[in-house]
């Protein structure tokens, strides 16, 4: 499976963002498929999942009221809705993949796309 992940940009404080990340080759229904995030000198960060079965969702609990994921198998893609934006969410926003249950950690994903910058002005 090959994860591609856009949207990223440059927005002010309290405004909103929506990440895309269009899988192919591969079956993307039978995939769970999580965000992570990195900021400079950090490591990186678990941001939410949404699992392949139920569409079951988590978050970190940063993100949590703010960030929603959601995912359309129709269109191999699943997208994180971010909203009331901070400085800190500042960070490269990456999309991962599994054929498996929703896991946070990302030693547990297969497959990674190649980030995307998120820039949030104070």
């Amino acid at each position: 499976v090959q994860l591609q992940a856009s949207g990223g940009g440059l927005v002010q404080a309290g405004g909103s963002l929506r990440l895309s990340c269009t899988a192919s080759g591969g079956t993307f229904s039978r995939y769970t498929v999580a965000w992570f995030r990195q900021a400079p000198g950090t490591e990186r960060d678990f941001v939410s999942v949404i699992s392949w079965s139920d569409g079951t969702a988590n978050y970190a609990g940063s993100v949590k009221g703010r960030f929603t994921i959601s995912r359309d198998n129709a269109k191999n893609t699943v997208y994180l809705q971010m909203n009331s934006l901070k400085p800190e969410d500042t960070a490269v926003y990456y999309c991962a993949a599994r054929p498996g249950g929703p896991i946070g950690s990302d030693a547990a994903y297969n497959f990674w796309g190649q980030g995307t910058l998120v820039t949030v002005s104070s």
